[in-house]
């Protein structure tokens, strides 16, 4: 919390990343942005229905960790993943889709805001149910293992990357699948996106040892606390420990402070957060701050991020413009997609 927003994000020497990769950066948390804001509006304009739980002021987590793994690894969502999703590569027309119901979203029409899938980018899922993923994301990472000792696979081992809250770390799944995934060498990286708030709790109330990245060392797995509003620093953390799960040496647990800029879900007031607060961590935006890095270092003029932010909204609108004029779920279809099909 002591950097100034006015301060550029400061890296050691070895973090060697290049232009083109922080504007890709700078690219995709425009889009999770964009994309959220774009939701708010078309959910109070009734085009979506039940509970949506958007990911504002969080995408550096998001942007860091899933723009540094391979397109071939996996990552498994919770119930926040519109932009888990798109960081992995699922299309925006297909997300937004999904979100208004309409067949042809990621997941039919069927999930909504809770259940995008999509198998073709190893997107495995968003889950209704705290630590619901989890165990899923350590089947996606003992398969990679599998594959690569005892069926010979040549490929690099393919790596998982697992997201959830910090309410998620008094679960019993956390616990268990942080066991197992250490007594077996996964390839996974667990990343608690610590947004300080699990629902309407305040995170400091609910854990007797609040620094969740401390939880690692009983099971023996690295843990590391990251400032989850600085998109360079979790990516350089998250590439230290893909190349730990990619060489084969086990899985890593990733602590990142950060903080959501609304409230639990669109349904939420948000009355239980103080002002102050809140203006504290929006004070410390990571899309204003990585903005901020680019201008002062000199890697593009204010021109050019704004070619990109333009860019963006043309792929939002054409998002919300697929979505409405696509076709809903045929009625007779009701009992679709509930088993496997060879044609999906």
């Amino acid at each position: 919390m002591k950097e100034d927003l006015q301060l550029p994000l400061v890296h050691s020497k070895e973090d060697h990343i290049s232009t083109a990769t922080i504007l890709s950066l700078y690219e995709d948390m425009v889009l999770g942005r964009s994309f959220e804001d774009m939701c708010a509006q078309m959910y109070y304009r009734g085009k979506m229905f039940g509970f949506v739980h958007l990911y504002n002021g969080q995408e550096a987590v998001s942007t860091g960790v899933i723009k540094a793994l391979d397109e071939s690894d996996y990552v498994c969502s919770t119930y926040r993943d519109h932009v888990h999703a798109l960081s992995k590569g699922v299309p925006s027309n297909d997300v937004m889709a999904e979100l208004f119901g309409k067949e042809t979203g990621c997941s039919k029409g069927r999930g909504g805001s809770m259940h995008i899938f999509s198998a073709k980018h190893n997107f495995l899922g968003g889950f209704a149910f705290i630590g619901e993923g989890i165990p899923v994301a350590i089947g996606a990472a003992f398969q990679s293992i599998y594959q690569k000792q005892v069926l010979n696979k040549i490929d690099p081992i393919q790596v998982t990357a697992c997201f959830f809250g910090d309410g998620t770390t008094n679960n019993g799944q956390f616990f268990e699948c942080l066991n197992m995934a250490v007594l077996w060498k996964l390839p996974i990286i667990f990343v608690v996106e610590n947004n300080q708030w699990a629902i309407g709790m305040a995170h400091h109330r609910s854990a007797s040892t609040p620094e969740i990245y401390k939880k690692a060392e009983a099971f023996g797995l690295p843990g590391f606390e990251v400032d989850g509003m600085d998109v360079l620093a979790i990516r350089q953390i998250a590439l230290h420990a893909i190349k730990r799960a990619r060489e084969g040496e086990g899985p890593t647990l990733i602590e990142a402070l950060t903080y959501r800029f609304r409230g639990h879900s669109l349904a939420d007031p948000d009355e239980l957060r103080s002002r102050d607060e809140k203006e504290a961590w929006i004070a410390r935006d990571p899309i204003k701050r990585l903005k901020t890095h680019i201008i002062s270092y000199k890697l593009a003029s204010l021109n050019e991020l704004k070619v990109i932010d333009q860019k963006i909204k043309e792929i939002i609108q054409e998002a919300v413009d697929f979505a409405i004029t696509s076709p809903e779920p045929k009625i007779e279809d009701l009992h679709r997609y509930l088993f496997a099909e060879n044609n999906i």
